[in-house]
């Protein structure tokens, strides 16, 4: 790390989680209002003042922390063209439709990078109150003040496994293959929730159509704990760039990758 120690990121790592358990709160009080929702591509693609109003209230926070880092967030206008720097990385709502029609399983993430590679992260499961945070700047990863050990390096018949619902039904990379493999697949429709799971140990990995914001944090904590994470095209993650993403313990990684290639 060229400018930020281990010391300051620590420091920093407990003031964003000082800002989420408010942030939390903040949720919930507009979810107790009318949610007005619009569609951003189509009518699965939906966005709410929510989502607008937490970016709003995540960047605040933020710029105050590290005022001139770069911000990259669901809900503006992207137009950076390269990682140089410190850039913070943001989802204010993950897994909206969740959000809006079952009010669960959604997440707020957060993540720091610098020249491109990850230095913190957090995945904050609103509804459970499950915070994972941490990231290779700290060398470790906390669920809410408890650090937390890797998940174990199952294969992929030792599992469960997190796929994209309509990629499946399409079989698009083989996902019916991979899937016949495991014990069987679960689709919840939050990257987010999706990375808990992984981190936790109670699916062996995740694959999904993903945008920088819906996979920095969990890539971010994912690298602490030796899980591998990357394209299905064989590239590997590059901050700025959407794709199909597979997050997975290592022996399942490489079984997944033999098939959907």
């Amino acid at each position: 790390m060229k400018n930020i120690d281990k010391d300051f990121l620590l420091q920093l790592d407990a003031k964003i989680v000082e800002f989420l358990v408010k942030d939390r709160q903040f949720i919930f009080e507009k979810m107790g209002k009318h949610l007005e929702v619009d569609e951003k591509q189509n009518r699965r693609d939906l966005v709410t003042e929510v989502d607008r109003g937490n970016q709003a209230h995540i960047i605040e926070a933020l710029s105050q922390l590290l005022p001139d880092a770069k911000i990259l967030a669901e809900e503006s206008e992207n137009d950076l063209t390269d990682a140089k720097g410190l850039m913070w990385v943001i989802d204010p709502i993950d897994g909206t439709m969740n959000f809006v029609k079952q009010r669960e399983d959604f997440a707020v993430m957060i993540a720091l990078y610098e020249d491109g590679k990850p230095l913190l992260g957090y995945i904050y499961d609103v509804m459970r109150d499950v915070l994972l945070h941490g990231g290779p700047g700290i060398g470790v990863v906390y669920k809410n003040q408890d650090v937390i050990n890797p998940p174990a390096n199952l294969a992929l018949e030792e599992s469960l496994i997190g796929l994209s619902g309509p990629m499946l039904v399409n079989n698009a990379y083989h996902f019916q293959d991979v899937e016949k493999r495991t014990l069987g697949a679960r689709v919840i429709g939050s990257a987010g929730i999706e990375f808990i799971r992984v981190l936790l140990g109670k699916q062996i990995g995740y694959v999904s159509s993903l945008k920088p914001w819906d996979f920095a944090a969990g890539n971010a904590l994912a690298a602490v704990f030796g899980l591998k994470v990357g394209y299905v095209d064989g590239e590997a993650i590059n901050v700025l760039k959407s794709g199909v993403v597979l997050v997975a313990t290592k022996k399942a990684y490489s079984a997944m990758m033999s098939i959907v290639k």
